[in-house]
């Protein structure tokens, strides 16, 4: 088999969350960045601001909707003791199969192609999850597809709290467009306060929030920061995924 080219082949599979991801370090010296189309959505400076806040080295992870699986690889190069990495889309799970097993990383890369069923499962127990852009899909990629966008709020709330007995800390964040539809926008003004507020109040008794971290741009680089007066401000320079809070919230019990 030509590794290289069936991994090009499976990042490259058309489909609505294809391309999404820049390819992991790990991956580098396989495909470079010319094999494939990439559309990065800032992941490199959004792990920065991961790793500098939680302590991943030694840990579990639960990867939920782990696409081209960035993340995935990255949190195991940082010392991460394994990874259980959950995603729908078939052509990416087959992707992160392949690459696990030439990297020889099988016995960290757990795989499960589901889509992610939030039943809050008292037998799968981790020390972090990721939910990196997945609930504002509710009732597109997976879940009802007749629910109402109220309702679907509601639900983004009990999915993520159904998660606070499953693991110590979550890294969450969430998309201002339902279904990825700006006509459809969860908040009245689209507002970093109006999403700060809805999770702040929604996961009350579930989660603490410990860390938000708000896009900045810095000279010509996208950096990570605490959240301060100024930067709750919506900058629309930016564009819509930039101006989405990165959440670290830390169960409580």
């Amino acid at each position: 088999m030509d590794v290289k080219k069936e991994l090009i082949k499976k990042y490259s599979n058309n489909s609505k969350h294809s391309n999404y991801q820049v390819l992991p370090s790990s991956l580098k010296f396989v495909i470079n960045d010319d094999d494939v189309e990439t559309r990065t959505r800032f992941e490199k400076e959004r792990l920065d601001y991961i790793l500098k806040k939680i302590e991943v080295r030694n840990k579990s992870v639960l990867d939920i909707g782990g696409n081209t699986g960035f993340f995935t690889f990255e949190l195991i190069d940082a010392g991460a003791k394994s990874v259980h990495y959950y995603e729908g889309n078939t052509s990416h799970a087959d992707f992160i199969d392949l690459a696990s097993k030439y990297l020889n990383l099988g016995k960290k890369i757990k795989i499960t192609n589901k889509y992610f069923s939030f039943e809050g499962d008292a037998n799968m127990k981790y020390d972090i999850i990721l939910l990196l852009n997945v609930l504002h899909h509710l009732g597109d990629d997976y879940g009802d597809q007749g629910i109402s966008i109220d309702a679907a709020k509601q639900n983004m709330l009990v999915q993520l709290n159904s998660l606070h007995s499953m693991a110590d800390v979550i890294v969450f964040q969430l998309g201002f467009n339902w279904k990825g539809n700006p006509n459809n926008c969860l908040f009245e003004d689209g507002t970093k306060k109006e999403m700060i507020d809805f999770v702040k109040t929604g996961v009350n008794g579930y989660w603490d929030i410990i860390e938000i971290g708000i896009a900045e741009k810095k000279t010509d680089n996208i950096v990570y920061c605490e959240l301060s007066d100024k930067n709750i401000e919506r900058d629309d320079s930016l564009g819509e995924f930039l101006n989405r809070p990165l959440f670290i919230l830390k169960a409580n019990k």
